[in-house]
C-alpha cells in the first residue's frame, strides 16, 4: 500500500518513521528544546541520519490540559522552520488543527498535514481537498484543553474505527485521493489509559479500514503506566517497544521523539505471513452438527498455529462456507484466511503447518478432495518462491473465492510480495458466503 504525500511516496510495507519536532515552549516532554529554528533544524537532520523519513513540525501543544495559541503565532513558530527543512528536500509534515497554518505550510512545501482533530473543521477539509498532501486523520473526544475531563465510550475500538471510517469517507467524497490519507486512533487524546490500551492491543481493527495506520505512542502517559515510567523523556525505549508491537499489527507509520532508539527496535518487526485454513469433513458423531463440526477443527488448527515458535497470531477473518473447487463431487468447505507475524523461514513454516495438518487427521489420498484440514501459505512477506513443494505466493489463490473474500477482510488492498494486488477479478472458483 501506498502512502501518497504530495512529491513523495511510501511504501508502507516496511514501517515510515516519522520524526517529532515540537517547536513550542510548553510540550509535555520537550517544551523549549527546540524553539530557535537553527536548533530546530539542526535537531531535524539528526532525526534523518537516523532513519526518519518525515519530519513532523507543531507548533500548539496538544497535551491534556494545553492552551491553544493563535494562528499568528503557531505560524511565527514554524513557517522559517517548514521553508527550512523543505529546502533541503526533507519531507515535512505540519502537525496543526487550524487550516490557515496547514495552508500557509503546504504552500511553502510541506508534504503531509497532521490534524490532531480529524478534519472536523470545513475549513480544513477545504485546505485537504485543494492540494496534493497526504493526510493523517487522528481521532480526538473532545479539545485539547477538555478531552481528559470525562472520556467515555462503549466501546472504544468501534466507535473510534467508525469515526475514523466517517471522516475518511468525508474527505473522499470531495475528493481527496484515498491513498494519500491515514490514520491515527489517537492513543491518550480524550481516551483513559485503560481505552487508550484497550485500543492499541486492538490495533488491527483499525487496519481493517484499509489505510495506513500511525501509531504515535511516543512518550505517551498510557506507556508511563504499562511500564511504570513516571517522566516523559525517559519513556523512549517503552515507547519504541509499543511502537513495534503496533507495527506487528499492522501499523505502518511510526511517529517518535527518539528515532534512534525506535529504529533500533522496528529491526525485530518479523515478517508477516497469511495462512488459508480450509476444511469439510467435521469430527462429529451426531448428523445435523457437521458445519459447526468443521468450524471446529479450524478453531483447533488456530489454536495449534498459535504454538508455533517465535510466532504471533495477528488477525483471523470471518469463517465463510465455501463450494468445493476442482473436485466438485464433495460436502462444502469452511474457510477462514489468519495473518500471523513469524520469525520461522518458509520452509520450516511449511513442516510445521503440515504438521498441524496431520494431526487433525488430513488424508491425501485425492487431490483436492475431502480433508479435516488444509493449510496453505498463500503469501509470505518479501519471499517468492518456485520451489515444486512450495510456490509462493499461491499460484492458485486469486482464482478461489474462498480464499480472496476472507483474506480481503483482514488486509485489504493487500499486495503479494510478487507485486500482484489481491482482487476478485480472478475469481472464478469456491463461491463463498460469510457465515461468522
Amino acid at each position: 500500500m501506498i502512502w501518497q504525500c504530495s512529491r513523495f511516496a511510501y511504501d508502507t510495507h516496511i514501517p515510515v518513521i516519522m520524526g517529532i519536532l515540537n517547536v513550542t515552549p510548553d510540550s509535555f516532554s520537550d517544551g523549549g528544546a527546540y524553539v530557535d529554528a537553527d536548533a530546530a533544524c539542526e535537531h531535524a537532520r539528526q532525526m534523518v541520519e537516523e532513519g526518519a523519513l518525515i519530519i513532523d513540525v507543531g507548533g500548539e501543544s496538544t497535551r491534556p490540559g494545553a492552551a491553544p495559541v493563535s494562528e499568528d503565532e503557531e505560524l511565527a513558530r514554524v513557517l522559517p522552520v517548514v521553508k527550512s527543512l523543505v529546502a533541503e528536500g526533507m519531507c515535512v509534515s505540519i502537525d496543526t488543527r487550524h487550516a490557515a497554518v496547514a495552508r500557509a505550510c503546504v504552500e511553502a512545501g510541506a508534504a503531509i498535514v497532521n490534524d490532531v482533530s480529524g478534519f472536523r473543521d470545513p475549513e480544513m477539509v477545504a485546505v485537504a481537498a485543494a492540494c496534493d498532501a497526504g493526510l493523517v486523520v487522528m481521532h480526538m473526544q473532545g479539545e485539547p484543553a477538555t478531552m481528559q475531563d470525562v472520556p467515555t465510550y462503549d466501546d472504544v475500538v468501534v466507535e473510534v474505527r467508525d469515526w475514523l471510517r466517517e471522516r475518511c469517507e468525508a474527505l473522499e467524497a470531495v475528493g481527496v485521493a484515498r491513498d494519500r490519507i491515514c490514520v491515527d486512533p489517537g492513543p491518550g487524546f480524550g481516551k483513559t489509559t485503560g481505552q487508550t490500551i484497550e485500543l492499541m492491543r486492538n490495533l488491527h481493527e483499525i487496519v481493517h479500514l484499509g489505510y495506513p495506520v500511525m501509531v504515535a505512542a511516543s512518550r505517551k502517559s498510557y506507556v508511563g503506566a504499562v511500564y511504570g515510567i513516571d517522566e516523559p523523556a525517559e519513556r523512549d525505549t517503552a515507547s519504541a517497544a509499543e511502537a513495534l508491537l503496533a507495527c506487528e499489527l499492522g501499523a505502518s507509520v511510526v511517529r517518535t521523539h527518539n528515532v534512534a532508539v525506535t529504529a533500533a527496535a522496528l529491526k525485530d518487526l518479523r515478517p508477516y505471513v497469511l495462512l488459508g485454513l480450509g476444511g469439510n469433513v467435521a469430527l462429529v458423531a451426531n448428523p445435523g452438527e457437521e458445519r459447526e463440526g468443521k468450524i471446529a477443527v479450524l478453531n483447533k488448527a488456530i489454536g495449534d498455529l498459535c504454538m508455533m515458535p517465535d510466532s504471533l497470531m495477528i488477525d483471523i477473518a470471518p469463517f465463510y462456507e465455501s463450494e468445493p473447487a476442482y473436485y466438485e463431487d464433495q460436502d462444502t468447505f469452511i474457510n477462514t484466511v489468519v495473518l500471523l507475524r513469524t520469525g520461522l523461514p518458509p520452509q520450516e513454516l511449511l513442516k510445521c503447518c503440515q504438521a498441524i495438518e496431520n494431526s487433525l487427521g488430513r488424508v491425501r489420498s485425492v487431490p483436492n478432495g475431502p480433508r479435516t484440514c488444509d493449510i496453505d501459505i498463500l503469501d509470505y512477506q518479501g519471499y517468492v518462491s518456485d520451489l515444486e513443494h512450495l510456490k509462493l505466493p499461491h499460484p492458485l489463490m486469486l482464482e478461489r473465492d474462498f480464499v480472496v473474500k476472507p483474506l480481503l477482510d483482514i488486509v485489504p488492498n493487500h499486495v503479494l510480495a510478487n507485486g500482484t494486488p489481491v482482487t476478485a477479478e480472478c475469481v472464478n472458483v469456491g463461491a463463498a458466503h460469510r457465515i461468522r
